[in-house]
């Protein structure tokens, strides 16, 4: 216990707080906690059911399935020299990593309020604890993905890996800071307008169709020009088309979009923490 004359302490909790508060090494000390709050996310999800951990295999690949059989079966969308089952798996897979690190995030106050309004501990832990864990699924899919790309490419399937496969690992990272800087703007909302949370599924589904995921992106360049920009100027739409490219070697991929993309992608996260820190300290009057 620290005596009257002595004023170091080791924390100061207090409502006063920078604009802008993320304390790395607050979160480094707390590496343990985060740590087991990615523990808790991944085994406690299926524990009580059927299949378990196999629920991660069999969405992409019924989703990618169904794609298939209507998007390029029915509907005829060309995807140029690669299977469709594996195109589709491709943008399925890196989408529902972007998707559940949103909706899990974006219910970071409503679904902790009660371990928040006890403990302390930094906030931002919670969301970033979903973040990983969600990539520990992610991983589990991306093995299945290339047992079927090595399944196609020795049936005789032209596909490859390219000079830019090494970008695939930053395209993820840029995937998980979207869903986390956007996830966190969502969850501050729903502290005071909770029907949001059910617009949430229902908005991703719309915007899934909007981020080409089941088609290329220059289909949409094709056969709809006048709304191609709605697509174009989707980051979501371009992380997506840029991991076709480097896993599959179709589709495109440039430096400019690159650029654009980080930048955006950057402020959706710099606008969620700004969001973040300014919710944390009222939204317990609130939820």
């Amino acid at each position: 216990m620290n005596t009257p004359e002595d004023t170091s302490w080791l924390y100061t909790i207090s409502a006063k707080r920078k604009l802008i508060d993320f304390n790395f090494k607050e979160i480094w000390l707390y590496r343990d906690l985060l740590m087991l709050f990615v523990k808790r996310d991944v085994i406690t999800v299926y524990k009580q059911t059927v299949l378990g951990p196999l629920w991660y295999l069999i969405q992409p690949l019924f989703t990618a399935l169904t794609f298939t059989i209507i998007f390029n079966k029915v509907a005829n969308i060309d995807t140029g020299s690669v299977p469709p089952f594996l195109f589709n798996l491709a943008g399925i897979s890196i989408w529902n990593y972007f998707k559940t690190c949103l909706t899990n995030t974006s219910n970071t106050f409503s679904g902790n309020a009660g371990i928040f309004s006890k403990v302390y501990f930094p906030r931002i832990i919670s969301p970033l604890s979903n973040v990983i864990s969600n990539l520990v699924r992610f991983g589990i899919q991306l093995i299945i993905f290339f047992l079927f790309f090595i399944y196609y490419k020795i049936n005789g399937s032209d596909i490859s890996l390219n000079g830019t496969s090494c970008l695939f690992p930053i395209l993820v990272v840029m995937m998980a800071l979207l869903g986390l800087g956007l996830g966190m703007m969502v969850s501050a909302l729903v502290t005071k307008y909770r029907d949001l949370k059910f617009l949430i599924s229902f908005g991703t589904q719309l915007l899934m169709y909007l981020s080409a995921v089941m088609y290329p992106l220059a289909l949409m360049r094709e056969k709809l020009p006048r709304f191609a920009w709605l697509v174009e100027y989707n980051p979501l739409a371009y992380i997506i088309e840029a991991t076709r490219y480097t896993l599959l070697s179709e589709g495109t991929l440039s430096a400019k979009g690159l650029l654009l993309t980080t930048a955006v992608t950057l402020i959706i996260l710099f606008l969620g923490i700004l969001i973040f820190n300014r919710t944390e300290k009222t939204f317990i009057d609130t939820i």
